[in-house]
């Protein structure tokens, strides 16, 4: 393996990192796949492996275990680090704080420690848009203030987005690119990877598709009376290839030396809010189904509205977001009905 053209992505099982492995092999890349598995199958790295006709290298290792990850860096050669690894949950992080705090942050400072120790130059950060809470203005830039986060897991990147500044600002050898992503759905075209949560889903779009596959029998709305147009709150929705590929532009902008600055943010979005409502009624209208949903109380730690300005992804980054909602949703049901045999 090329160091420069070898990526280790952590979390790479999970639903964005399985997706990201498949674009950057496409775009010529190797990657080291690491994951402990704790809320991800091994199934989606043999989905990667089928979709590339690559044998890609898989390792069973937790992030937060120093020992581990230090075996991971003796034994493979790469320039670059993904970090996808992290609990996700809004709601769960607000009944259980420390659990997110003790994993993501002592995680992503186990990978920082270990490239600055094996001198491996690059750290490319999964953020979130979380990190502005409730913003003042919108759509939100890069220079938009982050205001105090609205739950731990808010917190825990606004925290990581923190070292991984400092870091980069105290080590000279080290650069770092945060991507700020909206709301990732959809799945693979090939409906061979895509979004499979334990349990009950956190994310809304496998809420949707488990309720049109009669896994759950109504769909709750939390909250109808949010200072929006329909009093459901608005959210940048972003097909999650598309998502995959800002990854791939992103790696290709720290290994090929173009980055100005050596921590660099982009908001990875469409720029196009829809409201919970539009999103479950697009479902229905593409897939020609009707779901059952109910109105629900707000939940603990959403914000009201947050959509992206994309304008620096767009020129910066050469990348943009491609697909539309409705082929997004068609995937998603794809995905769903292939893992449920419906």
């Amino acid at each position: 393996m090329d160091s420069r053209k070898t990526v280790l992505i952590s979390g790479g099982a999970g639903y964005i990192g399985s997706h990201t492995a498949v674009e950057l092999i496409n775009a010529g890349y190797d990657v080291v796949i690491i994951d402990n598995l704790s809320n991800s199958e091994k199934e989606a790295v043999d989905g990667v492996r089928k979709i590339t006709g690559k044998d890609v290298a898989f390792e069973i290792v937790d992030t937060c275990d120093k020992d581990a990850l230090r075996k991971v860096f003796e034994k493979y050669r790469f320039d670059t680090v993904i970090h996808f690894a992290a609990y996700k949950a809004v709601g769960e992080s607000m009944a259980e704080p420390l659990k997110y705090y003790q994993n993501n942050l002592v995680s992503f400072m186990n990978i920082v420690e270990m490239m600055k120790e094996f001198n491996r130059p690059n750290v490319l950060f999964s953020s979130s848009a979380t990190v502005y809470g409730e913003a003042e203005h919108l759509p939100v830039t890069e220079s938009t203030p982050r205001q105090p986060a609205t739950s731990p897991y808010g917190n825990t990147k606004q925290i990581a987005e923190d070292i991984l500044r400092d870091c980069c600002r105290a080590y000279p050898d080290l650069y770092g690119i945060a991507l700020r992503y909206f709301n990732p759905i959809g799945a693979h075209p090939s409906a061979l990877i895509g979004e499979l949560p334990r349990g009950v889903p956190n994310n809304l779009v496998p809420f949707i598709t488990q309720t049109a596959a009669g896994i759950r029998e109504c769909l709750s709305v939390f909250g109808n009376d949010y200072d929006t147009p329909d009093g459901t709150c608005l959210r940048d929705y972003i097909d999650v290839v598309d998502l995959a590929k800002a990854h791939v532009a992103a790696v290709d902008r720290m290994t090929e030396g173009k980055m100005k600055e050596k921590y660099e943010i982009f908001n990875i979005g469409t720029g196009n809010p829809v409201s919970v409502l539009e999103l479950i009624t697009t479902f229905e209208d593409v897939n020609g189904l009707k779901l059952p949903y109910k109105m629900a109380p707000r939940r603990p730690g959403d914000v009201t509205a947050v959509w992206a300005e994309t304008t620096l992804a767009n020129e910066v980054l050469g990348w943009k977001a491609e697909r539309r909602l409705g082929e997004t949703l068609k995937a998603a049901w794809e995905w769903e009905k292939k893992v449920r045999g419906v």
